[in-house]
């Protein structure tokens, strides 16, 4: 019988406490109790007491030992997988890498899972975010008919740029995944993506709904992973250009030269969608021009405004029943909405102005209807609300629209 390794153990101790569907991610820090975090937020698993340095090293070293296995990677996933865990550690301080995850006592495995491996003041830590093959539907992610049927009308453009925004943990990963299985299942696309890492796994083929049989899909993907098959995002989005792709996902956004690439290949005939951590439309333009010199920014918002599809930004909120989606939705397809983002170098409020038309979602207002439906707290509106002293009256006619 083959010997159980200590990190499986802590691990499947951890997994006991709550049952492996209910976890989103695990953190565990030395000389630290565990904590984490659930659908009722950040929990703390007080039955294993503080980890001591060794505990939190063997679970990275289990997991580190189950890193997914490719034919053919790049240089540099070549040369740091030949170094050992902690010499990586000391050489570059954070580890990053994904996981075939943990192992159960009846020999099943919990699922993929993100790793972060890195030294903090309390010395060695792990972050293992917990990852699924199985991709919702848009309709059950918190989005209403009306946006959703938006994103779609987006998605099937012949060219665009479209930004799924919010803090880390907010799902945009889902979401972006919820959007292009979708794509993949309804239309003949090529859809390339360039993620770090790799975060859903889409089939080649679907359920007909016709027959219920497995058929292939019309639309299909070629997934790539930053570190093992590209070196970084900006490569990964120029070699995509020359795959013919209908579609290019760019998990994020990170600097100037990402940016400039992907407003780029919008504008030469290619859908193209990323992330940015940014809370709301109007900060994330301010974001985008954030990645250029300040003499461009007017070129930068003319460009923007011609080629951007939609921001959706959001955010899960702690509700009366587990977390619930938050967002806000700008549609650039008016010439109200391109007017308001060219002019942002001059102001917000323009832009802030076309959010509270019909067709758009404000935060606020849609956060008050959460609200209203009973699925979070009027305390949890005031906490996670964007502006201050807005007038109920008014919030009240924006989400009424």
């Amino acid at each position: 019988m083959q010997q159980v390794r200590l990190g499986d153990q802590i691990l499947n101790e951890i997994f006991a406490q709550v049952g492996g569907n209910a976890i989103s991610d695990i953190q565990l820090r030395s000389h630290r109790l565990p904590y984490i975090h659930t659908k009722k937020g950040l929990e703390i698993v007080n039955s294993m007491g503080a980890l001591p340095p060794e505990a939190v090293l063997e679970v990275i070293d289990t997991l580190y030992s189950r890193q997914e296995a490719e034919s053919f990677e790049s240089a540099t996933a070549q040369l740091q997988a030949q170094m050992p865990l902690m010499e990586r550690l000391q050489e570059f301080k954070v580890v990053d890498f994904a996981s075939e995850g943990v192992t159960f006592p009846d020999g099943t495995l919990s699922g993929r899972m993100r790793v972060q491996a890195h030294l903090s003041s309390s010395g060695l830590g792990v972050t293992a975010r917990l990852l699924s093959d199985s991709i919702p539907d848009l309709g059950g992610l918190g989005l209403s008919e009306d946006t959703i049927r938006a994103l779609h009308g987006f998605i099937v453009k012949r060219q665009g740029l479209g930004l799924v925004t919010g803090q880390t943990g907010s799902g945009k990963s889902t979401t972006l995944a919820a959007l292009l299985n979708w794509l993949r299942c309804n239309q003949k696309r090529h859809i390339v993506t360039v993620e770090d890492p790799i975060e859903y796994r889409y089939p080649h083929d679907m359920v007909d709904p016709a027959t219920g049989r497995r058929v292939p899909s019309p639309g299909f993907m070629t997934q790539q992973e930053v570190g093992k098959h590209v070196e970084n995002y900006n490569q990964g989005l120029k070699d995509a250009l020359r795959k013919a792709p209908h579609v290019i996902l760019i998990g994020e956004i990170r600097d100037h030269v990402t940016m400039e690439t992907a407003i780029e290949a919008a504008q030469t005939g290619h859908i193209v969608i990323s992330t940015l951590h940014t809370n709301g439309a109007v900060k994330t333009m301010s974001r985008i021009l954030d990645f250029f010199p300040r003499d461009s920014h007017q070129s930068i918002l003319a460009r923007v405004s011609d080629v951007l599809l939609f921001v959706l930004s959001q955010g899960l909120i702690t509700g009366i029943n587990g977390r619930v989606l938050n967002y806000e939705f700008l549609q650039n397809n008016s010439t109200a909405v391109r007017s308001g983002i060219a002019a942002y170098g001059s102001g917000t409020k323009a832009l802030e102005d076309v959010i509270r038309h019909a067709g758009n979602v404000q935060w606020d207002a849609n956060l008050r209807n959460l609200v209203r439906r009973g699925l979070i707290t009027e305390q949890t509106f005031q906490m996670n609300r964007m502006a201050d002293g807005e007038d109920e009256s008014t919030l009240f006619i924006k989400t009424a629209v």
